[in-house]
């Protein structure tokens, strides 16, 4: 699947004015932000970039004082490997107990779950904190036995950790199939037989058996739309967690899944991003 880069300059820099920009541009289909020197670069996949809508968020910035320009250019294939070991992934270890590095890293700490992925794109390592948040509150779940779907799964870190931590069958769904075949090579370098790989969306839930646990890491506007696919495949009982948006959003998400008859049970926080968890009743 192509993507767009787009590169903003944000004057003058705030964090504060990033945050809000990463936010906006969330809602029109933007999947994942990169800081850089005096502003950011944001990705978004060509086919669904929507230049008047990015450029009315621009005019409509709700912090005046701050001007935002923009370039768009179309990423270049790369050795992603190869950029990361040189640049940005670095392993990274969730709460003392779980480890994330690739087959380039030499020397990384020890911990009860070793997980293993060559992202092989600029997305997907478990550093941004909506993929951590998830993984952290994966490591308090009992999943022992349990059937799990994993819906916008990228890079699949999150389906192996349950896949590690005991769930009995793994379905892992994801819109691209650049991440569809990942997710399957970071399957058989962590040797685990019971993920599910699929090509697809929300509308591949239809009719499938109950799921005793649901993780959805996309973003507000898409969980909002597919919560009622996501509760079909619930049973009473079953828990879902759900990332991908800031904490302000956290009452849309609430409200969204109390219609739907869930249960509100508590949210994680990092950096304003948020993950929740609800039970279905």
């Amino acid at each position: 699947m192509k993507y767009f880069e787009v590169t903003f300059t944000i004057l003058p820099y705030s964090e504060t004015a990033s945050d809000v920009l990463s936010a906006l541009t969330a809602e029109i289909g933007f999947e994942s932000f990169v800081e850089c020197e005096g502003g950011m670069q944001a990705y978004v996949q060509q086919s669904l970039f929507d230049e008047a809508a990015l450029k009315a968020i621009l005019s409509d910035f709700p912090m005046p004082d701050t001007q935002i320009t923009y370039t768009i250019t179309e990423p270049e294939d790369k050795n992603w490997n190869e950029e990361w070991e040189k640049n940005f992934f670095q392993p990274i270890v969730i709460e003392g107990r779980c480890v994330i590095h690739s087959t380039f890293h030499k020397d990384y700490p020890k911990a009860e779950y070793d997980i293993v992925i060559n992202p092989q794109m600029a997305f997907g390592t478990g550093h941004h904190e909506t993929t951590s948040s998830i993984l952290g509150a994966l490591l308090e779940a009992d999943l022992k036995g349990k059937s799990v779907l994993d819906m916008g799964c990228g890079t699949s870190i999150l389906a192996i950790l349950a896949s590690m931590r005991g769930a009995d069958r793994v379905t892992a769904i994801d819109i691209d199939d650049w991440c569809v075949n990942n997710s399957r090579d970071n399957i058989a370098l962590n040797h685990l037989n019971n993920i599910t790989v699929e090509l697809g969306d929300a509308s591949l839930l239809k009719g499938r058996e109950p799921f005793d646990v649901v993780i959805a890491n996309i973003n507000r506007n898409i969980l909002l739309n597919d919560m009622h696919a996501y509760v079909d495949c619930m049973h009473s009982g079953s828990e879902i967690y759900m990332s991908g948006f800031y904490v302000e959003d956290i009452d849309a998400i609430r409200q969204c899944g109390e219609n739907l008859g869930l249960e509100f049970v508590g949210y994680r926080e990092k950096n304003r991003w948020a993950a929740v968890k609800l039970i279905k009743k």
